[in-house]
């Protein structure tokens, strides 16, 4: 069977750290919170071998903030700045498929 080639919608779609660049700087954050955010949703997306987060849900998210509490010992603000990043990035992907259903 030979390999099927990308469509060309997807070769025009940023992938998701793009697109999570894209709305921080539109929202004038500064560079270090939108280094720090997408980090954070770096780390989480490894955690849970590479699933995309439109897959995972608050028990995913449950575990990787388990994880940094328990094995990799950060502290609470590091804690929150890790879920304020997820929680971002969960209400862009509400509201862009809102969008699409409309």
């Amino acid at each position: 069977m030979p390999p099927t080639l990308p469509t060309s919608a997807s070769l025009n779609k940023p992938k998701l750290l793009d697109q999570v660049r894209d709305v921080i700087r539109r929202k004038h954050f500064s560079i270090r919170t939108e280094q720090a955010y997408v980090d954070w949703i770096r780390r989480f997306i490894l955690f849970h071998n590479k699933r995309h987060p439109t897959e995972m849900a608050e028990q995913e998210l449950t575990e990787f903030l388990t994880h940094l509490a328990r094995d990799a010992r950060v502290s609470a603000s590091t804690q929150n700045q890790a879920l304020s990043a997820q929680r971002r990035k969960k209400r862009r992907t509400l509201n862009r498929a809102s969008i699409v259903e409309s």
